[in-house]
């Protein structure tokens, strides 16, 4: 199982929307380095949903419900989307802010590459967020 982090504007599609609709596809995504991470999920990898604008938080946990897939509102075969499922939501959101300023996170895509929307997560980083929000994994 592999982790992974996907960002959402909140105004658009937010955590709850998800929880709401109980499942949905995950699209959008037109930077070709996020595609190509969308391309190496597979069913079962779990998701931190992390929403941008005014929030910039880790939001809650999602799981990848299928493999990346050509997006049918496209024409363009390049652009995929995959199936989420919400699971929990955090106990408290970390925020971006917190998560720049904490030494152990230097490395990671999330502060090195802030714009990207689709990125990898270690399990280190994943236990570590985790923590910061008092949710147990």
């Amino acid at each position: 199982m592999n982790y992974w982090l996907l960002k959402t504007e909140p105004e658009t599609f937010s955590y709850a929307d998800l929880e709401s609709l109980g499942s949905d596809r995950w699209n959008g995504v037109r930077n070709f380095r996020a595609l190509k991470y969308m391309r190496a999920m597979e069913p079962g990898d779990q998701l931190f949903i992390y929403h941008t604008g005014k929030e910039k938080a880790i939001m809650g946990v999602a799981v990848v419900l299928t493999s990346a897939y050509p997006d049918p509102e496209e024409q363009d075969t390049r652009y995929v989307v995959i199936d989420v499922k919400p699971v929990y939501m955090l106990n408290r959101p970390v925020t971006l802010q917190e998560i720049k300023s904490n030494s152990f996170f230097a490395d990671w895509v999330l502060v090195k590459q802030p714009r990207l929307s689709v990125m990898p997560v270690t399990p280190a980083h994943w236990l570590e967020i985790h923590n910061l929000s008092n949710t147990r994994t």
